[in-house]
């Protein structure tokens, strides 16, 4: 049961994220209203609905996560492979550059993006992807060092099968299964990222809602409304844990496979 309630907890989300709620409708006559039973989660400054605002939040920032968390994988998991399997020169040159990346926060990757072009959807996952893959490389390099030197890699090169073809027919799949409890770790921190890229500034940019982005309107307004702040704070949070706990679920469970 206690390992259902995470999962139970996202079909909620999903559900709660096809309502049609309409996230930027404004009315400066109902501003900074208490929760009441029109508005459950209350209003912010323009009279925005915060439970409407929330549930767009929640399909842009997870989706946005989703696709850098994706990026990342990918872009990890192809380094990772190749520094594993080919090693050498082009191997030290990868894992070199990882070394390099692991070391430069996310958020100065934005700052340094939104210096060179305007803030919006595209720096935040620009900022993710050059810092966020690096952990993927690291893991698919040990996995793939360890399969190198399995009986059925050997029997692979021995009937005369190319590099590529090791690497993604047999290679690949035997790593997988850590590969996909990772993503579900890492999915907490780029969901942080990207909502503090936001919230700086840096990301989604206002009125769109996502959760970064609602932080920083009502910070102003935590005196007078402290559920502009509390309510995304505990959506971030939350989510963030979630998808953790699923994450070591599965990585307990496949370890003992």
């Amino acid at each position: 049961m206690r390992r259902a309630v995470p999962a139970l907890v996202l079909v909620a989300l999903a559900v709660l994220a096809v309502l049609p709620l309409d996230a930027v409708a404004t009315d400066l006559t109902d501003r900074l209203a208490p929760p009441s039973a029109a508005h459950p989660l209350g209003t912010d400054h323009l009279g925005r609905d915060v439970l409407a605002r929330l549930v767009g939040g929640l399909r842009i920032s997870m989706g946005l996560t989703l696709v850098a968390t994706a990026g990342c994988a990918v872009l990890g998991t192809a380094a990772g492979l190749l520094s594993g399997y080919a090693g050498g020169v082009a191997g030290g040159i990868v894992q070199r550059l990882v070394d390099v990346l692991v070391a430069v926060p996310t958020i100065i990757v934005g700052l340094i993006v939104a210096a060179v072009r305007e803030p919006g959807t595209a720096t935040v996952l620009i900022a993710v992807l050059v810092t966020g893959w690096t952990p993927f490389a690291r893991l698919a390099h040990h996995l793939t060092v360890r399969e190198r030197a399995r009986e059925y890699v050997e029997g692979a090169v021995a009937i005369g099968a190319g590099p590529v073809r090791i690497a993604v027919r047999h290679v690949l799949p035997n790593a997988l299964r850590p590969l996909v409890a990772h993503a579900c770790l890492r999915f907490a921190n780029v969901l942080l990222s990207i909502a503090g890229l936001s919230f700086l500034g840096l990301g989604v940019q206002p009125p769109t809602p996502e959760w970064g982005v609602m932080l920083a309107e009502g910070r102003q307004f935590l005196f007078a409304a402290p559920q502009l702040v509390l309510v995304p704070a505990v959506a971030v949070v939350g989510a963030a844990t979630i998808i953790t706990v699923l994450g070591r679920g599965l990585e307990r469970r496949w370890s003992s496979t």
